[in-house]
Order: C-alpha cells, then sequence, then structure tokens
C-alpha cells in the first residue's frame, strides 16, 4: 500500500513540475509591447536564406518574422528601408520555431537630426 502512494504522489509531482515547465517557456517565448531591432534578416542581420525578409533581433537573438513582410513597411532598398538600414519597432507576438509570430508590429519613425 505505501509504495502505491509513493508511485501515485510521485507520478503528480511529474505532472505539477511539467506543467509549470510548459507554462515558464511560454512566458519567456512571449513577448508584449518589445522594443527591437527591424531590418532584413539577411542584409543587415546576416542570416541564411534566399531574398529579403523582415526579421527582428530580440534579447540579441535574430528571427525571422511571421505576420508582416518587409514590403508592408516601404521601400526594402531606400536610404532608410530594411536591406540598407536597421531600425526599431514596437512589437507583441511569440517565438515559436525559431521564428518571431508578430500579433502587432508598429514601426518606430526616426527623429530627423535639425528637424522640428
Amino acid at each position: 500500500m505505501g509504495k502505491k502512494i509513493f508511485s501515485f504522489l510521485f507520478f503528480l509531482s511529474v505532472i505539477a513540475v511539467n506543467a509549470q515547465d510548459k507554462k515558464a517557456q511560454d512566458k519567456k517565448n512571449s513577448v508584449k509591447d518589445q522594443i527591437v531591432e527591424v531590418s532584413c534578416g539577411q542584409c543587415q542581420f546576416g542570416m541564411k536564406a534566399p531574398g529579403c525578409d523582415l526579421a527582428v533581433r530580440i534579447d540579441g537573438k535574430s528571427y525571422f518574422v511571421d505576420g508582416t513582410t518587409i514590403d508592408q513597411h516601404g521601400d526594402a532598398h531606400a536610404k532608410d528601408g530594411f536591406c540598407n538600414a536597421v531600425r526599431k519597432a514596437k512589437v507583441s507576438g511569440e517565438i515559436a520555431e525559431n521564428r518571431f509570430k508578430t500579433t502587432s508590429f508598429e514601426l518606430i519613425e526616426e527623429k530627423r537630426v535639425g528637424s522640428k
């Protein structure tokens, strides 16, 4: 009888620990209204893939973006475009499968020197 109770309690503790790890992992991968660097992953962040794709850099690591594209934010090859400049954006979403799945993406306009 003692072994059964011990086994049952052990089983419950394993389930509880795994559930907590999953919640901690989900929270770690979640991003809410964070200011991040954003640019062309290939041209500016040195990521490997054909073509030019939007990417964000979160905590020093770069991720391709799902939910918006490089072309939805102006000409990528303009002077201040993503292929030529690293910009800032306020984003929300989650990191999953080594990609950033955005639910909110707001490009932050740069202040021009000498203009009011």
